[in-house]
């Protein structure tokens, strides 16, 4: 680790699962994936957001499915054999919740080393990137790492919350 480096990157190091969104790499810490699944048929969930594709039902148990295309702001698209659903886990003040994320391919486990890590770049005010944990460098791809927790808002999953209770 460089001097300049803040210690908080050294805490980020460690294993992340890859994935694909449009042309763009991202990662999540694997202690987040429950599983990963193929696309199924979701049940549609009136008055939510549209990147709420609706619920599955998985063992038994009611999952929330979002696009996480959509949820980014890029355009809608047809799923294809790549495509798959990301069973999460969610901490918030409501507690945890296993949600569903539709990205258009998964990629790699890969492991993240503090070497490979930058803090995430600064865009002003304007611009919201708590969800960022950062960005890993290696193999001349950048990925974007996401905090999966602060990816949907507290207000919104209470929201998806009441909708499946």
């Amino acid at each position: 680790m460089s001097e300049n480096t803040p210690s908080t990157v050294f805490d980020k190091a460690g294993k992340y699962l890859t994935f694909r969104l449009d042309k763009e790499e991202y990662g999540l810490v694997i202690t987040k994936v429950v599983e990963i699944i193929g696309i199924i048929d979701c049940t549609p969930l009136p008055r939510t957001p549209d990147y709420v594709k609706g619920v599955i039902n998985l063992r038994g148990k009611v999952i929330p499915v979002i696009d996480l295309r959509l949820k980014f702001g890029l355009p809608e698209e047809k799923y294809t054999e790549k495509s798959c659903i990301i069973v999460v886990e969610i901490y918030d003040t409501v507690g945890m919740l296993n949600i569903g994320i539709i990205v258009d391919s998964v990629s790699e486990v890969l492991n993240i080393t503090p070497d490979d890590l930058e803090e995430t770049p600064r865009f002003g005010v304007q611009v919201n990137t708590e969800f960022i944990l950062g960005m890993a460098k290696g193999k001349g791809v950048v990925r974007t790492l996401l905090d999966i927790d602060k990816i949907i808002v507290s207000s919104e999953l209470s929201e998806i919350s009441e909708s499946i209770a």
